[in-house]
C-alpha cells in the first residue's frame, strides 16, 4: 500500500515510474530515528501495513468463530456473519473518512499531513483489531 499524493498526469507518471526506487529506499530507513518527512511517511506507512495485516487476521478469525457462537435466528451464523461484515465495512468507511478527510483538515496541506493521516489510520486499525480479538476470543 503506497500513498503517493500525485495529482497531475505528468506527476502521476513520474510517481509510477519511481515506485520501485521508493520501495528500495524504504528498506534503508531506520524508523526508530526517522528525521525527514519522507522517512516519517515511509515509517507511518509501514506501521499501517503491519496494523492492517493484524486486522485482517483478527477479522478472519472472527468470521471463523461465528458458527460456534451463533444460535438461532436472528442470531444464526448467516445473520451474524452478515452483521459482522456490515459492521466491518462501516468501520472502514468511518476510519477512512475520519483520517483521510477530517484529520487532514488540521494540516491544511502541510508536510506532516501524510504521516498524521497514516498514523491515525494505524491507531484506529490497531484499536479495531483489539475490539475484534477481544469480542471473538475463545471463552
Amino acid at each position: 500500500m503506497r500513498f503517493l499524493y500525485c495529482r497531475p498526469l505528468a506527476v502521476v507518471l513520474v510517481c509510477l515510474a519511481s515506485g520501485s526506487a521508493i520501495a528500495d529506499d524504504d528498506k534503508k530507513i531506520d524508523c526508530t530515528n526517522a528525521m525527514s518527512t519522507y522517512e516519517m511517511n515511509a515509517c507511518a506507512e509501514k506501521e499501517l501495513e503491519i496494523a492492517d495485516k493484524a486486522l485482517n487476521k483478527a477479522y478472519a478469525e472472527a468470521l471463523k468463530s461465528v458458527p460456534e457462537m451463533a444460535t438461532e435466528k436472528p442470531y444464526d451464523a448467516k445473520s451474524w456473519e452478515e452483521a459482522l461484515r456490515r459492521s466491518q465495512r462501516a468501520w472502514v468507511a468511518f476510519r477512512d473518512a475520519e483520517c483521510n478527510d477530517h484529520v487532514a483538515m488540521f494540516w491544511t496541506g502541510g508536510t506532516g499531513a501524510t504521516a498524521e493521516i497514516l498514523g491515525c489510520m494505524a491507531d484506529k486499525t490497531k484499536a479495531r483489531t483489539k475490539e475484534l480479538t477481544e469480542a471473538y476470543e475463545p471463552k
